[in-house]
This record gives structure tokens, sequence and C-alpha cells, in this order.
């Protein structure tokens, strides 16, 4: 099973294996990895050498560029499928870890509340390297600390289609990822975690077990906040038929991911206006 180290997921501000609409991300079997936000140059995540590169066509939208960009990685043990950079690189070319491939690139493939990133899975190396579909799952190698939320906070960023949150706040930044906790059923026990993926706007999500907590059984129940958002088959998790609201109105959802330097809820909201400094008060109401 594919694994990142602390040394490399530690160049990026934050990481999802699940916040995403695509199948390439089940069971985690993808991780989009989120630069610093004025970054354009890309750097690899994985060493290996370049076997292609292919321009391929992404979904077409108004603000979008209309392709993308596939770069595949031999790294021995598998090979290593890229997206959303526009190489540099080409066939033939040896990759270090964090050296330079490409500059990103927004594409149709990403939601108008995505930030430019890396998208990383890993392929069999005797499987058709151009497919998405039976990809390995990707294990993270990094400290990880749950963040209690009560479902509150104040505005801090604004964008077009989102909100950002002051809570939970990072403890301590730079020292590890943090995410928004959740407990996860087992048994007669609960396993502590952070959640990870888009609740409930993708289909489903995950959650990363955090203190050598065992990953939970077959449907298991997971929690924000004491509320049941969802089932737990090991890591990945089902929704369930939740409306999430704020101060009072139904949103799009929560966007959950692991970061770094810094931490707050993200509100999707495309079609409510919140304004920076504005109390919000998180709410999940269930069907």
């Amino acid at each position: 099973m594919p694994t990142l180290s602390g040394d490399v997921l530690g160049e990026y501000q934050r990481f999802s294996l699940y916040n995403s609409p695509y199948t390439a991300h089940d069971s985690g079997c993808a991780i989009d990895l989120y630069p610093e936000p004025d970054e354009t140059i890309a750097h690899s995540p994985v060493a290996g050498t370049v076997f292609d590169t292919q321009r391929v066509r992404a979904p077409e939208t108004a603000s979008a560029a209309a392709h993308d960009h596939l770069l595949l990685l031999d790294t021995g043990a598998s090979i290593a499928r890229l997206l959303h950079v526009d190489p540099t690189v080409e066939p033939g070319d040896s990759v270090a870890v964090g050296d330079p491939i490409g500059t990103f690139v927004w594409t149709g493939f990403f939601d108008p509340w995505v930030d430019n990133h890396i998208h990383l899975g890993f392929r069999p190396s005797d499987a058709d390297p151009y497919r998405a579909s039976g990809s390995l799952s990707i294990e993270v190698d990094v400290p990880l600390r749950a963040l209690a939320w009560d479902g509150t906070g104040r505005v801090v960023e604004r964008g077009e289609t989102y909100v950002v949150l002051d809570q939970p706040e990072h403890p301590d930044p730079g020292a590890c990822f943090v995410g928004v906790a959740t407990d996860v059923a087992n048994g007669s026990s609960a396993s502590s975690g952070v959640l990870d993926g888009g609740c409930p706007h993708y289909p489903g999500g995950g959650w990363l077990a955090v203190d050598g907590a065992a990953q939970a059984g077959t449907t298991e129940n997971v929690a924000l906040a004491g509320t049941p958002i969802g089932r737990a088959d090991g890591r990945d998790v089902q929704w369930d038929s939740i409306e999430i609201t704020a101060n009072g109105t139904p949103i799009t959802g929560l966007s959950f991911f692991l970061a770094r330097d810094s931490f707050g809820v993200k509100l999707i909201c495309p079609n409510v206006r919140f304004d920076v400094g504005e109390h919000i008060t998180v709410t999940v109401q269930r069907d």
C-alpha cells in the first residue's frame, strides 16, 4: 500500500483523501495535495522516471481551463498518476521528491470552491496506468490531531462560493496536521478520528484514526459534535440523509480536510452570503 511520509506531506499546506466527487478518490485511493496559496510551481511528491504525459479534456465551465494534464511516473513499485499540473518534464526524465514538474492548472474538474492542488494516485505496475479505477489505497504516515468543534465560529475569509471560520483553531501551527474531530462507534467503544470529505454535497467521505485508534468495522456510526452524520466501513464513510444549515439557512455543505499551519471549518455556500466578522452557528438536520 503506498504511504506518504510526514516529510512529503509537510511540504503542503493541507491534504485530503476524500474531498472530491470523483470515483478516483473512493476508499482513499487518491490524495489531493494543496500548496501555499500563492504557489504556482508544482513540485513532485514522489520520485521516479516520467513514463508519459498526456493532455486530457476537462469538463467545460465558463471560468476554467478546457484541458488538464496527466503525468505518469514509474516509481519502481507502482505507477504514480498526477493531475492538475501542466508538466515541464518529459518521458524518460528522472524526478526526485521536491523537484519542480510544472505549473498548476485550474480546470473544469474543479468545483468553484476548490483551490489549486496536485491530485496523486497510484496504480499497480502491471495495471493500465491511464485508468483511475482500481488504484491503490493511500496511507498517510504523519501525526494527526482531532479538534473538537461546537458548530460555531466567526467568518475570517469569504470567497464567492464559500466562507472560512476561525474555529476550531489550530493549537500549534506547523507542528502537526489537524482536522475536525469525530467519534466513531466501534461495538461498545468509540474511536477518535478526523473527518475528511465534502459533507453531504459529495456522495461520501472518510475518517482517519488518531492516537493509535483502530479503524472502525462495518456500518459504524460517525458523528459530528455528537450528531450522527454517516456510517463508516473501515475508514470510508457514507453520509446519512442530512441537511447543513448556517444561522438557520441551508447551505451546500462542509468541507473537511487536514491542515498544517492554520485551520477553520470551511462552509460551502454559493447561494448564501455571509460577511467577514459575522458569527455563524452550524447545525445538522436529519431527514
